[in-house]
């Protein structure tokens, strides 16, 4: 409820006086390069736990209704797998804050990171529409499966970037190093025990 008095257009406030955030509008900014859309996201561990309770929902729902089938070990196996790739970031993350004397910014870091990985999935919608389109139009699905890939990949790399440069406040090079070293550790320890029987 906006307070009697309240001036038309001013920034709406939370009960204890600080503006009012909206993790969407945050997602919709960021998604654009809009920087100003990291202040949407809050800097507490409220905060973060709100961000990651989604990432953990979906993989427990899964496991869920793959023990309703009877699929025990594909249940366990399949939500230890998930919830590896969703604690691995900011595990992995947090290590290089610190080591870069980043602590403080950390949390807000963290926070925004889980809300703008709902990016990628609107992304995919968006290049699916479009090269559905091109595939109508004559290109080869090869083509267009190897160009959705690389695209999605792309913007993934570009949205983890962006975030990272803007929220931990880090420079063009270790920005770039966090990501690279923060994905290639998530997807070790995520599939890494999956690849191991087969070399």
């Amino acid at each position: 409820m906006i307070p009697p008095g309240t001036p038309r257009g001013a920034p709406r406030r939370a009960p204890g006086g600080a503006p009012a955030r909206n993790a969407l509008l945050g997602i919709a900014l960021v998604a654009r390069g809009r920087r100003e859309g990291l202040q949407q996201f809050g800097a507490t561990g409220e905060a973060f736990l709100a961000s990651l309770a989604p990432w953990i929902a979906f993989p427990l729902v899964n496991a869920g209704l793959a023990l309703l089938n009877g699929e025990v070990l594909d249940a366990v196996g399949g939500f230890l797998q998930a919830l590896c790739a969703v604690l691995a970031p900011p595990v992995l993350s947090q290590a290089l804050a610190q080591a870069w004397g980043r602590d403080a910014a950390w949390l807000h870091y963290a926070t925004a990171f889980n809300w703008c990985q709902w990016a990628v999935p609107g992304m995919a919608m968006a290049l699916l529409l479009v090269f559905g389109v091109l595939l109508d139009m004559g290109l080869p699905q090869t083509v267009a499966e190897v160009a959705f890939v690389a695209g999605l990949g792309a913007y993934a790399f570009w949205v983890h970037w962006f975030v990272t440069r803007h929220a931990l406040g880090l420079g063009r090079w270790r920005t770039t190093l966090l990501v690279v070293l923060v994905n290639a550790g998530t997807a070790l320890l995520a599939f890494g025990p999956q690849l191991i029987p087969m070399l």
